[in-house]
């Protein structure tokens, strides 16, 4: 984690100077500075810097380091537990589709969404409640 604080503490000093470099430019060009531009960079070194700062502040709170720090880490020490996922599972299709038919239905005809609502909460059950009947129960 300290690569990446280092990395965006050096993108934010990037920008901040490109951003000086982009006021100076302007007013010599146009006699003006140009504020979309000027507003845009500088808010992107603003941004880099809260990320390197919340990335920093983290790294610290934490009192350890992490395996990709570490010289003598192997890969598997990175390597988290993700969870159980069900390879023959229909349900995840079911619900993205509910959701496509949502999104839809905002995009299209509000009328659409209705159709689609007792879809997703099908789908969500039975993604839920999957190992609970059937030939998987438990």
């Amino acid at each position: 984690m300290r690569a990446n604080v280092a990395i965006f503490w050096i993108i934010g000093a990037f920008f901040a100077l490109a951003d000086v470099a982009y006021i100076v430019w302007a007013i010599l060009e146009y006699g003006e500075p140009e504020w979309v531009g000027l507003v845009a960079i500088g808010l992107s070194a603003v941004l880099a810097a809260f990320i390197a700062f919340y990335l920093g502040r983290v790294h610290h709170a934490q009192g350890g380091e992490l395996p990709e720090d570490r010289l003598d880490a192997n890969i598997d020490d990175g390597d988290a537990e993700l969870g159980f996922f069900s390879p023959w599972s229909w349900w995840p299709i079911m619900l993205a589709a509910a959701a496509a038919l949502g999104f839809l239905g905002l995009a299209v005809g509000f009328w659409i969404t209705f159709i689609s609502l007792p879809v997703v909460v099908i789908s969500l059950v039975g993604w839920t409640y999957e190992y609970y009947r059937g030939n998987f129960a438990r």
